[in-house]
């Protein structure tokens, strides 16, 4: 019995802990597939031994406690999560269940199962004046502002009810890939899937983020307030659209097992072909009046369950792991893969993240190992095949010194990553230096880790100041440089010397300090001295930087490489102050712009930052409270969009005259 009260407890803890990744930090550290089957095993042991069930076991709760950066909201009703199906076993068990407890055969509905964020939202007399996040079913995070800005939600409804209504918030996947695709041109973190973006965009401070992110929401549920005639889940829907809320149109009314049977399969294969992530079957029992008599659990009800997909999985065999070196000299392992398609392309590689999810799941080299896209996007190793091993694999062991420079490795307790702490390390200076120049940071064109490269193996560049002591000369004796490439080259580099101050601190690339913080950082400290003497206890003044993120700042201007850089920068004449700028920031005040198509003098990157200096908000759709759509090369639905709202429309000449007429030059 002992056994099984540490397994029990083992299981608990683990469970616990990916809770807190999930819902609090927003960092999924496990596919749901390996959560799922972690909850199963604990459940499966409660059930055989019921008296030890603990009143704080995961089993007895819906998720995680809400995240202390938020008001709390209590739930008048709880939000439940659903209990799981993973076969069609599972599912015929649950709707024996529900026959049992029905003299007449049950009606079921089946609908979608949104791969998003769960949320609630309360109307008073019609007006939407409250929404808040699942949290742990009976509290959850108030994100009201936040849920303003989905263009989808109406702030009123069609009539002046009071009504509690339950929904899922989501990303569309162009709309996600799009998004990933900005910020990794700007060097910001990519997201993992879909759900991961809405759950992190919904959880912002700042609704301004919020808003710039293309969200949406269907409507699933009521959850109480308006009393109404109908009676079955279905008619509850029906009224719910009625109301002006969006609901997810393929719902569908089932009939016995058949019909229910067959929307799974018929969802299983249409999946891909929907706009957005769906991971699942969600079935319900259509009577309410049943449903009620049915009740609920302390964490799901007994009317409905969920029906997840599998995760494709493929099989194949690891032929090495790698260490590579980032930018901050982190360390991580790397799978090369015998060539395998899965889940839409075709994948060779895949990251082990850490040392210990190397060693957690015994991935070895010369292993075969099972392979899925987390979120159908991303490449992850589940598990290895111990059972197909032959002998000859090798264990992986993180290597004592960097695989680059030789130097000196360490492991900081209490962190996952493995370091090399040698400042010098040529692929943390490469590293450093493609991020410097990229896009969404000094964005300077021509550019590209290519020739960065050739740069550092000919000796003309070692730091980020080097850039700017570059000569015509020093380019043409370059591989594949002409005199044109090369005056292109060093114009971009010119230019570059008029960034903003924000483009300037995340261009340095302080470890945590993604584009959002160095704006925030910007705004507040206005000149790059003051940063450089600014303390740990005023940073923390600032909303957007918690401790981690203020010490890395502070310990990155200790460093004398860091202060000599940054004199360097400044004598290359590079800007080192918000003051300039900002002096124009009442010439856009108050004004909304959306950016679209390919414009022929500025980037797209390059002219928001340029609005924003003068003070405009600068957002990713057109809606009715946007002041001007600024329009290039195929505009697309953005432009389509702005003609049917009767939004102004301004070519990249238009948008030029514009400012100047307001008295300040957009060069």
């Amino acid at each position: 019995m002992d056994q099984i009260v540490q397994k029990m407890e083992r299981l608990r803890a683990e469970l616990r802990y990916h809770n807190y990744q999930y819902y609090v930090l927003d960092k999924p550290s496990i596919s749901d597939a390996e959560y799922d089957k972690l909850m199963r095993e604990l459940i499966e042991l409660e059930a055989e031994y019921p008296e030890l069930i603990t009143p704080d076991s995961p089993t007895q709760r819906v998720g995680h406690a809400p995240s202390a950066k938020f008001a709390a909201v209590t739930h008048a009703e709880p939000l439940l999560s659903l209990s799981n199906a993973f076969s069609e076993e599972e599912i015929y068990a649950f709707m024996e269940r529900m026959e049992r407890h029905s003299p007449e055969p049950v009606v079921y509905v089946c609908e979608l199962k949104i791969d998003g964020l769960a949320v609630s939202l309360n109307y008073e007399d019609g007006v939407f004046v409250q929404g808040a996040t699942r949290g742990d079913g009976h509290q959850g995070e108030d994100i009201t502002s936040n849920l303003r800005t989905i263009r989808s939600l109406p702030l009123r409804l069609n009539e002046p009810v009071t009504i509690n209504v339950r929904g899922e918030v989501y990303i569309n996947r162009d709309d996600f890939q799009r998004l990933n695709a900005e910020r990794g041109a700007k060097g910001e973190g990519l997201f993992a899937n879909p759900r991961n973006a809405a759950a992190g965009s919904l959880r912002q401070l700042d609704p301004k983020i919020t808003a710039g992110r293309p969200l949406d929401i269907f409507l699933y549920g009521v959850g109480g307030g308006v009393s109404h005639a109908y009676k079955t889940h279905k008619e509850a829907l029906d009224y719910v659209r009625d109301l002006g809320l969006k609901i997810n149109p393929h719902s569908r009314i089932c009939y016995g097992i058949d019909e229910v049977l067959a929307y799974v399969e018929e969802w299983s294969k249409k999946r891909t072909e929907l706009p957005y992530e769906i991971d699942g079957i969600v079935i319900k029992v259509n009577d309410l009046a049943l449903q009620e008599s049915l009740g609920v659990t302390s964490h799901s009800p007994r009317w409905a369950i969920a029906y997840k997909f599998p995760a494709e999985q493929v099989i194949t065999r690891v032929t090495d792991i790698e260490v590579q070196v980032g930018r901050t000299g982190a360390l991580t392992p790397l799978a090369h893969l015998e060539p395998v398609f899965v889940s839409g392309s075709t994948v060779s590689r895949a990251t082990l993240h850490n040392e210990d999810i190397v060693k957690d799941r015994d991935i070895r080299i010369g292993d075969y190992v099972v392979l899925q896209k987390a979120g159908d996007i991303i490449p992850e190793i589940v598990r290895s095949l111990p059972e197909r091993r032959t002998g000859d694999e090798v264990p992986f062991v993180m290597v004592k010194e960097c695989p680059v420079c030789a130097g000196e490795v360490v492991r900081i307790p209490g962190e996952a990553v493995t370091r090399c702490i040698n400042p010098h390390c040529p692929a943390q200076r490469l590293e450093r230096l493609i991020h410097f120049a990229s896009r969404g940071a000094m964005d300077i064109d021509g550019l590209g880790p290519a020739v960065i490269g050739q740069l550092v193996e000919a000796g003309f560049v070692d730091t980020p100041a080097d850039f700017y002591a570059l000569s015509r000369e020093d380019l043409l004796s370059l591989e594949r440089f002409g005199e044109k490439s090369a005056d292109n080259l060093l114009s971009a580099i010119e230019a570059s010397k008029e960034r903003p101050l924000s483009r300037v601190i995340f261009a340095l690339g302080i470890r945590l300090v993604g584009a959002e913080v160095a704006r925030e950082l910007a705004r507040h400290v206005r000149t790059i001295d003051r940063l450089q003497s600014i303390s740990k206890e005023e940073l923390l003044e600032i909303p957007a930087i918690g401790d981690k993120i203020a010490q890395s700042v502070v310990d990155f201007f200790a460093q004398e490489e860091n202060t000599a850089l940054i004199w360097a920068l400044r004598e290359a004449g590079v800007n080192m102050s918000e003051g300039e700028q900002q002096s124009d920031r009442a010439v856009l005040e108050g004004l909304t712009f959306v950016v679209t198509g390919r414009l022929s003098r500025f980037t797209r990157d390059g002219i928001e930052e340029r609005l924003r200096s003068f003070g405009a908000d600068v957002t990713s759709s057109v809606s009715k409270k946007t002041s001007y759509l600024v329009a290039g090369e195929r505009g697309g639905s953005k432009l389509t969009r702005a003609q049917e709202l009767g939004v102004p429309v301004l070519s990249e000449k238009d948008l030029i005259r514009f400012i100047e007429s307001r008295g300040a030059s957009i060069d």
